[in-house]
């Protein structure tokens, strides 16, 4: 299970996703969590499970739905669980969001 989380560069989300592959760690499960860039959507969509986007970048929301074309699942990051880097809770909202497809 591919959990991919977009923010402008790549680079702001790489505490959360520590913290979200910890949380993983501590449930057993087999996932594989990764932040990229925007920039590199679509080569990487493909492959995705569940997209999470930071909401810094809230306004690329329709462009990103776009790109990824329904191919899956696209969500925004919670404001609050993401400025408390709340990783298990991001989690969470990844899996339930799993669980419905």
């Amino acid at each position: 299970m591919n959990i991919y989380v977009i923010c402008n560069a790549g680079m702001s989300t790489s505490v959360l996703v520590k913290r979200m592959r910890s949380a993983a760690g501590e449930k057993k499960l087999n996932v594989n969590i990764e932040a990229f860039s925007v920039e590199v959507l679509d080569k990487i969509k493909a492959e995705a499970d569940v997209i999470l986007v930071g909401p810094q970048i809230r306004h690329m929301l329709p462009k990103i739905k776009e790109i990824v074309k329904s191919q899956c699942p696209v969500e925004m990051i919670s404001m609050a669980d993401y400025g408390m880097i709340n990783g298990a809770r991001v989690l969470e909202q990844a899996l339930t969001i799993l669980k419905q497809q």
